[in-house]
């Protein structure tokens, strides 16, 4: 079926799912350069080859939008493949700690901790498996060489499994309504959704035609931003035509070339998994962690440039919409070590980044394929899905 064009209108119908009270979706933070300053959260999606184009009733953008809120999939199981490519220099491992938040997650130091396993997806190509049965039972598991991670929550239990070290990490999760900040993605849903709260007037939205994924009918739909001065090309979200679940999740860069994220279903069945997928008794001489207390607080994933502001102190918000920069001051007067006053880490830190100049002074962007930071001589952040000239004009309005 060859592509067409539909409403651009969402209206309410985005909120819609909010009504059915599931669980919160777990969110990757992806920060902007090697530093570790936090700008952005982006979907995760599949390179997966599409298998013919099914001939499907003609649906509107809006119809497509309100099938997702109304999707109500309680149970599913399946395998995802996820390949993340966002241009970042190979530093032997090292960029998955400073993507994390320099390693942060409990403070327990478990290998089995899912606020630190979990930061592997950023970069690479990894396959899980996954499984849900209703609000209060999944599991993911992350395939690796000769080794698999799971994170199990059945019940009141999260449960996270390293069968490489045989270490063991539990916490118990939230109370009814409340984010459950350990779950598992469960699905490309979670992330469709995230996708769709950025939807405003500022977004063209259209259908673009059919496709096959794992099997099962999909439409396709396609978001673009209006705006210029962003990174981001376009979002194609592909939503299985009979139950509405999103199937399939790509994020391009306006720079071309492959997806920056590109994650999906490669199997799926909308059955009841088995009442076992989710038993999990800690094997026989495995260190297990228990979540501290004063780790329980929740943690908090800032979702687009508007909720950022609720992580760190002082940070303001310039612009709407795709182009939005978060601006901070870090209090930090110099600005980063990058010239010969910061030594052998001056060097590595600049040649990472380009030095840039204008009416605020002189400055780093550092950027990926997606996400861009300038950081200013006076200590100044500017960040977000934009160009390195949108960091440098808003730098040069602040001042």
């Amino acid at each position: 079926m060859a592509p067409y064009e539909s409403d651009d209108a969402v209206g309410a119908a985005r909120d819609e799912d909010t009504r059915s009270g599931r669980r919160k979706a777990a969110r990757y933070a992806v920060p902007v350069a090697v530093v570790g300053v936090a700008a952005a959260t982006i979907g995760l999606v599949p390179a997966l080859a599409d298998s013919g184009d099914p001939d499907l009733p003609k649906i509107s953008a809006q119809q497509l939008i309100e099938k997702i809120a109304k999707s109500d999939v309680q149970q599913l199981s399946g395998t995802v493949k996820i390949s993340t490519d966002l241009g970042l220099p190979n530093l032997g491992g090292l960029e998955n700690g400073l993507l994390s938040g320099s390693g942060q997650g409990s403070g327990d130091g478990s290998s089995a901790d899912p606020q630190a396993k979990l930061t592997e997806l950023v970069s690479g190509t990894h396959t899980l498996r996954v499984a849900a049965d209703g609000p209060d039972r999944q599991k993911l598991s992350l395939l690796e060489s000769g080794a698999e991670y799971s994170l199990i929550h059945d019940g009141k239990d999260v449960w996270g499994y390293d069968s490489k070290s045989n270490q063991v990490y539990h916490s118990t999760a939230a109370g009814p309504g409340k984010d459950r900040t350990a779950e598992p993605p469960a699905t490309p849903k979670d992330f469709a959704d995230e996708a769709l709260k950025s939807v405003d007037d500022t977004t063209s939205v259209t259908v673009d035609g059919t496709a096959q994924v794992a099997g099962r009918d999909a439409y396709k739909l396609l978001i673009k931003p209006k705006q210029s001065g962003t990174t981001v090309g376009a979002i194609s979200i592909a939503v299985d035509a009979k139950t509405g679940q999103p199937l399939k999740f790509t994020l391009t860069p306006k720079s071309g070339g492959a997806a920056v994220v590109d994650a999906g279903f490669t199997q799926v069945s909308f059955a009841r998994p088995a009442a076992s997928t989710f038993d999990f008794t800690p094997p026989k001489g495995a260190k297990v962690t228990e979540e501290k207390d004063a780790a329980k607080e929740p943690r908090h994933t800032p979702k687009h440039g508007e909720d950022l502001a609720e992580g760190l102190n002082g940070l303001n918000v310039l612009g709407k919409g795709w182009t939005s920069i978060a601006a901070f001051d870090t209090g930090a007067e110099g600005g980063l070590p990058t010239g010969s006053q910061g030594g052998d880490l001056g060097g590595f830190l600049g040649s990472l980044g380009d030095q840039v100049s204008g009416k605020f002074g002189k400055g780093t962007v550092f950027s990926t394929r997606l996400v861009n930071a300038l950081i200013t001589d006076d200590g100044k952040v500017y960040a977000g899905a934009v160009t390195k000239d949108a960091l440098v004009k808003a730098a040069d309005a602040g001042k």
